[in-house]
């Protein structure tokens, strides 16, 4: 469980006129102070429980550089917004293209796959949380078979074996890896080219021997991965690739 900071508390962070920018997570799992500068130009900043607010000052104080350069970077290269619902969804991991048809109704959103790469959705469509909801479960059932198949061919090709797979859809990370050997991946993956899939997938099974970011789990990473740093810095960049209705609210 997490908990935002309310805006009208962080005066110290931002003016005014840019609190709405700003936001200070609360975290059960993280272990030390991070920050993130979102594609849209949003902050965040994730503190571990029991972090108090002086330590936070302190922290953002000391990165407040990089933190400005990396929000006026994202700024100048935000895409402008696109218009909902959209025509079409690509997926290029699968080089897929669906054309949206909204057939409306009144019933529950739900999204029909159809031959030609038709997606009709039927139901109370004029709520646009509700069609990007349906959607969002859409992308997540649609995802999961072709990239259960590429890791399970990853997973021949290289012996790294895993246990399962999960996908989920995340604002931050793009996979993980339990010391059970449980790969998560997010779903936003599908919105990537094939080759930063394979990567991200590649990436995860290492894990499976190397549980941390050593200099031993790169080296292993590149055996597979040659172009990983490359790629790596694709998939960094990777979320100003995927729609904003992926999350319901800008990222």
């Amino acid at each position: 469980m997490s908990f935002d900071t309310p805006t009208s508390q962080l005066s110290w962070l931002a003016d005014e006129a840019d609190e709405a920018s700003w936001s200070v997570r609360e975290s059960a799992r993280a272990r030390r102070l991070s920050v993130r500068v979102y594609a849209s130009g949003r902050v965040e900043v994730v503190r571990p429980r029991g972090v108090s607010e002086r330590a936070v000052r302190a922290f953002v104080q000391r990165h407040r550089d990089w933190i400005e350069r990396r929000r006026a970077a994202a700024l100048r290269e935000r895409p402008p917004p696109a218009a909902f619902p959209p025509p079409s969804i690509e997926l290029p991991a699968f080089d897929e293209t669906w054309r949206l048809h909204l057939a409306g109704g009144r019933s529950p959103v739900r999204v029909i796959a159809r031959a030609g790469g038709l997606l009709e959705v039927r139901g109370e469509i004029e709520s646009p949380d509700r069609l990007a909801h349906a959607l969002q479960r859409w992308v997540m059932q649609h995802v999961r078979e072709p990239l259960a198949r590429q890791l399970a061919a990853l997973s021949a090709e290289t012996g790294l074996a895993f246990s399962r797979l999960t996908v989920r859809r995340q604002r931050t990370r793009w996979g993980s890896c339990s010391v059970r050997g449980v790969i998560s991946v997010n779903a936003c993956v599908a919105f990537q080219p094939p080759a930063v899939v394979r990567y991200l997938l590649l990436h995860e099974l290492v894990h499976t021997r190397h549980m941390n970011h050593s200099a031993r789990f790169w080296r292993a990473v590149a055996e597979h991965v040659p172009r990983w740093r490359e790629l790596d810095r694709q998939l960094l960049a990777g979320w100003r690739h995927v729609p904003a209705w992926m999350f319901g609210a800008e990222r």
